[in-house]
């Protein structure tokens, strides 16, 4: 989906739904050896940009979101939303498609 956004900061989630960007690979091995960029996997390891309030329940009351905006999350390697601004590419998913939250 391109987009004629300026900037990733004007995007904001709705419900329960997160807006992350996949971490890049490194492209440069331990031993100082780069490689070329067919060969570098995607990483389902992505960074938490901006996240909505949280779905509501039957009852009206908002369902506390899993993550915060800054966390670090694993991802599914195929699903969500791609959103690309500028030259940037960011996904969108909900909160219960995430698969773990990376605690440091």
């Amino acid at each position: 989906m391109a987009t004629a956004l300026k900037s990733v900061k004007s995007l904001v989630p709705l419900l329960d739904r997160i807006l992350v960007q996949r971490v890049k690979a490194e492209a440069k091995t331990a031993g100082g050896i780069f490689l070329p960029e067919s060969s570098v996997k995607e990483l389902n390891e992505a960074k938490v940009l901006a996240v909505g309030p949280g779905a509501l329940d039957k009852e009206g009351k908002r369902i506390a979101m899993s993550v915060a905006a800054g966390d670090r999350v694993l991802i599914p390697q195929y699903g969500g939303s791609p959103v690309k601004v500028g030259e940037e590419e960011y996904a969108l998913f909900r909160d219960h498609e995430l698969l773990a939250k990376i605690q440091e």
